[in-house]
């Protein structure tokens, strides 16, 4: 009998504390941290069927479903997730969690500082990558979890993805890499430096240290999310969307800067709405473990010896209009598995949606997953 799809419906979220300290790579250690996370489906006997949603850039841990006091606050990855979608929660138990350094929950630049007693501002030390997965591998050990049937997220998300593979290959049995790269162009990296320097000389930014201002560099968080949001859209997208109409329905144009055309409304009604709930310290947090994500480093660039300890199989997907991070980055993952004789299954989507494409609902793309998925052993 074909399992009906529909969505997890109401959900909740719920955190957890971890009082050893954590060392991160940069030298620094954190006394203590909490990580907010969101379960949906139910954790099997043998514990064997969890499932690790890792969340990109902006994002968090509410993943699917929406909240009793918020019904219109859908998760941000909910088409995928419930009975009879990609990650059915009819066979897995799914996990979405915040990660270190976020502004919905965990513990990050807006959290008390203990030994200060205030918000941790600019103080909070950087993270990356690979401290993620080791706050993520205590969450494993609080749920009890000792291997994920997968890991999977997009862009920022499946680069957490790959690590866990790297990292602890004893505990991931699938890695599931999407809209990713083993490492960021010099033109991404300049991307991510353009958006923080318009956070960082924002005059209301007071060097990280807004919260004691009772202030918000709202002006450069609006310019750091307009910039961001031109890169995950495709021109194409972007010309059926918009073209070039004008506000003006009647086609005048007014020969001065205000916002005239259609596109320049959308993005700035972007950068308003983001500007509102995101945190300036978060955001420059994630845009740098973005920018020092490169796991073939330590292997003098060689990414098939960076990838050779990992143990899970591997499903690497990519977007055709998708170009900050081109499919030929999403090739480079699976020629280095190849290289080692690991397995790697590898789709090239067709979509009209750039990076964007890993959020949204695609026949194909979902089909791919729905068809890898349905064969992880429990």
């Amino acid at each position: 009998m074909k399992t009906k799809v529909s969505s997890v419906g109401t959900v909740a979220a719920q955190s957890a504390r971890f009082d050893t300290p954590l060392a991160l790579k940069s030298g620094a250690v954190l006394p203590a941290c909490e990580l907010v996370f969101e379960t949906y489906g139910t954790l099997n006997a043998a514990k064997s069927n969890a499932i690790l949603v890792c969340h990109a850039l902006s994002g968090h841990h509410h993943v699917a479903g929406t909240y009793a006091d918020q019904p219109k606050n859908l998760g941000w990855w909910d088409n995928l997730i419930g009975p009879g979608r990609p990650l059915d929660t009819g066979r897995f138990f799914v996990v979405g969690v915040n990660n270190l350094g976020g502004c919905h929950g965990s513990t990050g630049p807006s959290s008390n500082n203990p030994a200060t007693g205030k918000p941790w501002g600019a103080d909070f030390p950087v993270v990356t990558v690979e401290d993620w997965v080791q706050a993520q591998a205590r969450l494993a050990d609080h749920l009890g979890i000792d291997a994920w049937a997968a890991v999977i997220g997009g862009s920022l998300g499946g680069m957490q993805a790959m690590q866990w593979a790297i990292d602890l290959p004893q505990r991931i049995r699938h890695a599931l890499v999407i809209a990713a790269a083993p490492k960021l162009t010099a033109q991404n990296i300049a991307f991510n430096d353009v958006a923080r320097q318009a956070i960082l000389t924002d005059p209301d930014f007071h060097g990280g240290h807004f919260y004691e201002h009772q202030t918000t560099p709202q002006r450069g968080l609006r310019l750091a999310r307009m910039l961001g949001h031109i890169t995950y859209l495709s021109d194409d997208q972007m010309g059926e969307k918009f073209g070039r109409a004008l506000r003006n329905k009647e086609g005048g144009l007014g020969y001065g800067y205000g916002v005239e055309f259609e596109v320049e409304s959308y993005l700035r009604s972007q950068g308003d709405k983001f500007a509102g709930y995101f945190d300036a310290n978060t955001y420059l947090l994630m845009t740098k473990s973005l920018d020092y994500f490169d796991p073939a480093h330590r292997c003098g660039g060689d990414l098939a010896a960076a990838l050779k300890p990992a143990l899970a199989k591997f499903l690497v997907i990519s977007f055709t209009t998708d170009w900050r991070f081109a499919p030929a980055r999403s090739r480079e993952i699976v020629n280095a598995l190849l290289k080692n004789d690991q397995n790697v299954s590898y789709a090239e989507i067709a979509s009209d949606y750039g990076h964007d494409s890993f959020l949204l609902e695609g026949a194909h793309y979902h089909a791919v997953l729905s068809a890898y998925l349905k064969r992880v052993k429990l």
